[in-house]
């Protein structure tokens, strides 16, 4: 069956705001709630957006939420030193009673990183980094103990205790690079997340994955696919088309990102997400920014979800 997901961004909305989103997912059939891993607002204005820090949001909707997964699409492997995040991770882990999993990339976003410090290094770094980091995060949640000496990360002997609540912790790679990231997927991730590209692209970058796998001999079927989209949808498809307008002249509207929204009524958005998953897509999240429309996001969860999960 399809899993439904909420992705709610943590920008230019009060904390509880958010916290009323996240109970609304818990209780209305969401199989998973997510939030970002961004230090300014996305995409980059001034940085004077309201933001909120994806660690500390994560202990918050662990112990707000009983039901729904969580996790995050996705840490930046930059901002934090691998064994830390692995550490505070597995401490959400057990808040949640293993409802959690370890979303990871490389990071795009170069004024955040200088506005606070980090370095924003070339695309090969990035990503030299974010392996070696999932290498001491795996072998943290899998092993007693782990010593692992890279180029950019080190552990020597280190524990995680309690170990995980979950044996092992998923972890999703978030991304669309076609030469590293769907390798690194290939060879170490549980899940793969895409945010915001069209039908045709999901499918194609699904292959992709595939070709890697054959390549790192492991089975594709272990890697859950997952995708998510804006959410443009309005209670009506009349309202959807107004949704759809006041959304693109607030946030522009990318050429390559125009096919990964949810647009018209419940009716053209049950059609939209079927497209995906017949495309592959094992978990599809909507992905909300304020200002909420809690009337279309009631018809998404009464209209949309039980016609999707019926099957």
């Amino acid at each position: 069956m399809l899993k439904i997901g909420l992705h709610a961004g943590q920008q230019d909305i009060s904390a509880d705001d958010l916290r009323k989103l996240w109970k609304f997912a818990d209780e209305n059939r969401f199989d998973f709630l997510s939030c970002w891993d961004h230090l300014y607002e996305a995409p980059p204005i001034d940085g004077m957006s309201d933001t909120y820090e994806a660690v500390a949001l994560l202990g918050a909707m662990a112990v707000e939420t009983k039901n729904v997964r969580l996790g995050t699409h996705v840490f930046c492997m930059n901002y934090r030193n691998p064994a830390l995040l692995a550490k505070s991770i597995a401490t959400i882990d057990h808040l949640s009673h293993g409802r959690i999993e370890l979303g990871l990339g490389a990071g795009w976003h170069a004024q955040e990183h200088e506005a606070f410090g980090y370095e924003f290094p070339p695309v090969k770094e990035r990503l030299d980094r974010l392996e070696e980091g999932i290498k001491i995060i795996q072998g943290m949640f899998t092993q007693e103990r782990t010593t692992f000496s890279g180029e950019y990360y080190k552990v020597d002997n280190v524990t995680l205790r309690p170990p995980p609540y979950q044996n092992p912790i998923p972890i999703v790679v978030g991304g669309r690079g076609e030469k590293r990231t769907l390798r690194i997927a290939a060879r170490y991730a549980q899940g793969w997340n895409v945010p915001y590209i069209h039908l045709e692209e999901f499918e194609r970058l699904s292959g992709v994955l595939d070709m890697w796998c054959d390549r790192e001999q492991r089975d594709p079927e272990e890697i859950e696919r997952s995708i998510n989209l804006h959410m443009h949808m309005g209670a009506t498809e009349a309202e959807g088309t107004r949704i759809e307008k006041e959304r693109t002249a607030l946030f522009g509207s990318r050429p390559e990102q125009r096919g990964g929204t949810i647009s018209g009524g419940p009716q053209q958005a049950i059609e939209r997400i079927k497209y995906f998953q017949e495309a592959g897509a094992q978990r599809v999240s909507i992905a909300i920014r304020p200002p909420v429309d809690w009337d279309a996001l009631y018809a998404f969860a009464e209209e949309v979800i039980p016609e999707i999960k019926k099957d």
